[in-house]
């Protein structure tokens, strides 16, 4: 783990790279700016091309997005710290001398020819993942000859080993307690839309993410990382990395889980607490995390459609019986199982629990549900948080409408477990708002980049975004 004196934009800025920081006022670096430049403070002026669909729906975004009359001071972020090394994948399976193969899902990478099958399997999709790679000695020289790569780019993303710790900003104070002797690397190997390797072509530019990462999978820095809050004083705490618990044993999956869900009870009264969700293939691990009080203990969610689909399958939840998504996640399931989740495991009269808030991101719309009464400013939470995916995609500082296409679907129904309603889609009007049962919904469609030139981080920039024009109401 690390301590960032920099601003509350700043520390959503390290969500959005994946790092474990603890922030209040001055930017980062050179180089995380330039990387998170987009992450702006004020709205964006009026595109080009503002008659188009595209346009016409920047315009409105930049409309909508007004600044919180409450403003988060001093964002804490943990615990999940690595060194990512970004390289395309095609290029990397080659340079293994790996073939192309027939696509298969793995749980857990165990081999080379595992790490091929996963790949192209998810290539084929255009989908996102992230697997565990089981055999050290196996993984460390794939990553020596990914590191090596020509063209691959590292970010910084805890437990600080000399590599990363030589990467941070001179404005980040590391506590001696996070130091270790070796860095944690991810692999994170992208494609672009349309590429190929063997029968496989990939609908969708994307990412897929491996590692052997035993310090963040343990989350050894948790007590750290909480036992520092008191003296920070944050007013948002945002978590991740409980997906990478997988590569651990069942047993100290439940401990540790305990201990999670002990020290995020340790966090003073009246702070938020976010927790931003990641890929799993552990159904046991992903129920327990639901079941185990961890659901209640956080305020609010970040989450895309596979791990929301996963987690209605993992707890019997709406929908479950759905294998996979069938192209474009359908708004009227996703609405379904966001309002289960709120309405099972979020706050109500009946239920002390904290949570109040989940932000739903796919490749063409987000969502934003809430509990009434608990958060405001969510049309320009959620609109900023679709902005941010485009710009962030095509790595532009504004949205650039000769580079991004309206891909939402044009109809359709907020409900297919009760009677819902029909929306069509308007970019003059682009959040649409529905309420159920004491829950609003907030939807807006992406502006998707053409020819992204990132894919990883997105996730993390999107709900870094939207949480930093979130406001929470003062009870909470």
């Amino acid at each position: 783990m690390a301590l960032w004196r920099g601003s509350a934009c700043a520390g959503l800025l390290a969500l959005a790279v994946g790092c474990v920081f603890l922030l209040e006022p001055e930017l980062p670096g050179s180089a995380l700016r330039s990387l998170w430049s987009s992450l702006r403070l004020g709205p964006s002026p009026v595109p080009p091309g503002s008659l188009s669909p595209e346009g016409r729906l920047a315009a409105a975004w930049d409309a909508l997005i007004v600044q919180p009359a409450r403003r988060w001071r001093r964002v804490a972020v943990g615990v999940n710290a690595c060194v990512d090394v970004v390289l395309s994948g095609v290029k990397l399976l080659q340079a293994l001398g790996l073939r192309p193969g027939n696509g298969r899902d793995h749980a857990v990478l165990h081999s080379r020819n595992d790490l091929e099958e996963a790949f192209v399997h998810f290539m084929g999709k255009g989908a996102a993942a992230e697997r565990f790679f089981s055999d050290k000695e196996a993984f460390h020289d794939v990553a020596q000859i990914a590191s090596e790569f020509p063209g691959a780019q590292v970010l910084l993303c805890g437990p600080v080993g000399p590599k990363l710790h030589e990467l941070l900003d001179d404005n980040v104070f590391v506590p001696p307690e996070s130091l270790q002797e070796v860095d944690e690397f991810h692999l994170i190997l992208e494609y672009q839309a349309g590429e190929e390797w063997g029968q496989f072509k990939a609908p969708h530019a994307n990412r897929f993410i491996f590692s052997h990462d035993l310090s963040n999978g343990a989350m050894n820095m948790l007590e750290v990382f909480v036992s520092s809050l008191e003296e920070f004083q944050p007013d948002l705490v945002v978590l991740s990395g409980l997906h990478m618990m997988e590569g651990q044993s069942k047993e100290l999956q439940r401990k540790r889980l305990l201990e999670v869900v002990t020290s995020i009870s340790d966090i003073p009264t009246g702070v938020p607490v976010h927790l931003e969700l990641a890929s799993m293939t552990n159904r046991e691990l992903l129920n327990s995390i639901v079941h185990q009080q961890v659901f209640s203990a956080v305020t609010s969610l970040g989450l895309n459609e596979q791990e929301l689909l996963f987690l209605s399958q993992s707890a019997s939840g709406p929908h479950a019986s759905l294998s996979s998504w069938h192209g474009v996640p359908d708004v009227g399931m996703v609405s379904d199982i966001l309002f289960w989740i709120l309405k099972e495991h979020g706050r109500s009269k009946s239920r002390a629990s904290d949570l109040t808030r989940i932000h739903f991101h796919t490749l063409v719309y987000h969502i934003l549900a809430t509990v009434d009464g608990h958060w405001a400013n969510q049309l320009a939470a959620v609109a900023a948080g679709a902005r941010v995916a485009g710009t962030q995609a095509c790595a532009t500082e504004t949205i650039d409408t000769s580079r991004v296409s309206l891909r939402a679907p044009q109809e359709f129904m907020t409900s297919h477990s009760e009677a819902g309603s029909r929306i069509t889609l308007n970019p003059n009007k682009p959040v649409v708002e529905w309420h159920r049962e004491g829950i609003s919904f907030y939807f807006t469609p992406v502006l998707v980049c053409k020819d992204p030139i990132r894919t990883v981080g997105l996730g993390d920039a999107i709900s870094a975004e939207g949480l930093f024009y979130s406001e929470v109401y003062p009870h909470f």
